[in-house]
């Protein structure tokens, strides 16, 4: 690839630059040139920091496919991506370093007021790093407790649902550490190596209108992640990502990175609506490792389609998650072939520790309603002795569990990675269509269960509830599945202060 002339981009800046006062910059003024192979790097992080010795102002992208490595964006700067530009990542990895370390394409550190804008693309060219010819498989050692043992997820030829392999790559593509009063508005983001937008320790977000669209194959292509941020608002977004959709975690170390302290405050305050959700893993992801607490958060009006898992709530570490709400929302999940987290339930949530000591928090308060939902596995609150989940309730959520082609290599199993204890890890269990355990006031009203064409006995009530306090399911409509007509369609065992009325048959008589 051509580079631009670093004595040439001087010359013009020096043109474009006194004087300053001016609030847009033009990439193209300061020698970046569209041609789709040129390497603009130094030329764009010119315009970058033109515009901020300026004041501040609008950095312009025009038409044209504009090819850089890692760029710095600094406080009060606009990048603004006109309709037909592209910012296209190199395929060069030595282009994505930054104090001697790999990052991505577009980097912020402790800044404030900064946004991306347009109508243009922003395209990370991960397929560049990427085997796209190989399928990354589960080891036997992780598939030894399934119902399958080797052949589990089995795929006799081609990739199935992926993933493919990696190679080395860029780290996060769009990353944002330590800011705040941050907006990313219209633009098309495309083809990330690995995890696409992330915010790290980041106050007042706002993400509204943007089409990400990221090869499905790709393991690791997270929509959009957040990590220990606050005060966020998603809005009106088109995602379809090879790995978690969106995903809302607490402190995360895993990528030490220039500027990102890992700061463990809590991340509060979290509102996603009106955005269709496409993932091979979660939908929406909440809680995982090196949590903090969580708290405060609203899903609405929502679609989440050809998904590993529909919505999943994960407490694994210290610091609870609590007081969430999510309604309005429509899921469809499948079994998946391959290396990707989850098992076909439309909505999961999980209490495992995930290290052998220490404190493990809580997750208690999650709402579920106006539900319409369908899948191939069952939905699941699946707490432990030392972290019961507390107040849960479903209210008007339908539930269809579908047969699956793929259920001789993968159905009959929870998955509950990551976990300590492998055993609990991949493992065979039976599939109800709602299995809770180790809850306490756990509330079910006006809640359906349909079946499939469901042949396996490893499918077994509507409704399965064990070491529980205080159940109430009120308004089920449903039957134990059409493999287990001899069961009842609600099971209770060994728990206390529980009602169960208006119970009625699904079945036509």
């Amino acid at each position: 690839m051509k580079r631009t002339s670093l004595p040439a981009l001087a010359a013009l800046l020096l043109l474009a630059a006194p004087g300053a006062g001016a609030a847009d910059c033009n990439v193209r003024d300061f020698g970046a040139i569209g041609d789709g192979t040129t390497v603009n790097t130094a030329a764009i992080q010119m315009a970058i920091d033109a515009c901020r010795d300026a004041g501040g102002g609008r950095v312009v992208v025009p038409r044209g496919v504009f090819v850089s490595g890692t760029l710095r964006l600094h406080s009060h700067i606009e990048l603004h991506l006109e309709g037909g530009a592209v910012l296209k990542g190199s395929p060069n990895l030595e282009d994505y370093r930054l104090g001697g370390q790999v990052v991505g394409l577009l980097y912020s550190e402790n800044v404030e007021d900064v946004s991306i804008t347009g109508r243009g693309q922003i395209d990370g060219n991960g397929d560049v790093f990427m085997d796209l010819k190989a399928a990354k498989k589960i080891d036997t050692a992780g598939s030894q407790h399934t119902r399958q043992k080797e052949r589990f997820r089995e795929v006799r030829e081609g990739l199935g649902d992926g993933p493919v392999v990696p190679l080395p790559r860029p780290y996060q593509m769009i990353l944002f550490s330590v800011c705040r009063n941050v907006t990313i508005e219209d633009v098309l983001i495309t083809n990330a190596p690995f995890w696409t937008v992330h915010f790290a320790d980041c106050d007042s977000v706002r993400v509204s209108g943007i089409r990400l669209f990221n090869n499905i194959m790709v393991p690791n292509g997270d929509g959009l992640d957040f990590t220990s941020s606050s005060n966020v608002i998603v809005s009106d977004c088109d995602i379809r990502a090879g790995d978690d959709a969106i995903a809302i975690t607490g402190y995360d170390h895993h990528f030490e990175l220039p500027g990102y302290k890992g700061i463990r405050h809590p991340s509060e305050n979290i509102t996603v609506t009106n955005c269709n959700l496409v993932s091979r893993s979660a939908g929406i992801r909440i809680g995982g490792l090196d949590q903090n607490a969580m708290r405060n958060y609203v899903f609405s009006n929502l679609t989440i389609t050809g998904s590993n898992r529909g919505i999943g709530v994960f407490q694994r570490d210290e610091g609870s998650i609590e007081n969430m709400t999510f309604t309005n929302i429509v899921i469809q999940t499948r079994l998946h072939t391959g290396d990707w987290w989850g098992h076909g339930e439309p909505i999961h949530v999980s209490a495992i520790r995930v290290n052998e000591k220490g404190p493990i928090g809580r997750i208690k308060g999650l709402k579920f309603s106006h539900i319409v939902a369908a899948g191939e596995s069952g939905i699941l609150v699946y707490g432990t002795k030392e972290s019961v989940i507390e107040d849960v309730s479903f209210e008007d959520v339908d539930f269809r569990l579908d047969d699956s082609p793929l259920n001789p290599v993968a159905g009959g199993n929870f998955d509950f990675r990551p976990v300590f204890d492998q055993r609990l890890s991949l493992f065979a269990h039976d599939i109800p269509a709602f299995f809770a355990q180790h809850v306490k006031t756990l509330r079910l009203r006006d809640v359906s269960v349909e079946w499939g064409n469901v042949k396996e006995p490893y499918f077994t009530h509507a409704v399965e509830v064990t070491d529980y306090e205080d159940v109430v399911i009120d308004g089920l409509r449903g039957d134990a599945s059409p493999a287990s007509r001899d069961r009842p369609p609600v099971c209770l065992r060994n728990g206390r202060g529980d009602r169960v009325v208006n119970v009625r048959s699904a079945r036509r008589r």
